[in-house]
């Protein structure tokens, strides 16, 4: 397993084994959020990136998930629909989103490592 890379939209991505990337949300954004009450996981298929793929609510706002990269949803976190709070228990791990076959396997090198995520999150802090 790679380590995590990130968004500036605060999802985190991991490329698997298999060459599927992981999609959730940093603990950073779950904390923001609050308790998460629904999310509404993506349908299957293929997806720009950028485009609103997912919905998550918690008791202080709605928020769209975005897709980070150009690829093909293949798999969703169905479990989340009925327990949403899973993203509040473990953002990096049951609480993740979606999988998805980017169409550039190497675009994810693009994104925040976790130096550049941290160093995001504190000038996030500090504003």
């Amino acid at each position: 397993m790679s380590e995590l890379r990130f968004t500036v939209d605060h999802e985190w991505l991991r490329l698997e084994r298999d060459g599927l990337v992981t999609v959730g949300i940093t603990p950073y954004a779950q904390q923001a959020l609050g308790d998460v009450v629904f999310v509404q996981v993506p349908e299957l298929g293929t997806f720009g990136a950028g485009d609103e793929v997912a919905v998550l609510e918690s008791v202080k706002a709605a928020s769209n998930i975005g897709m980070p990269l150009d690829g093909e949803v293949v798999e969703v976190n169905a479990t989340l629909e009925s327990s949403p709070e899973l993203v509040n228990e473990d953002s990096l791990g049951e609480g993740w989103f979606f999988r998805f076959k980017p169409a550039d396997t190497e675009a994810i090198h693009h994104l925040l490592d976790q130096d550049a995520y941290a160093r995001l999150t504190q000038e996030s802090a500090e504003a």
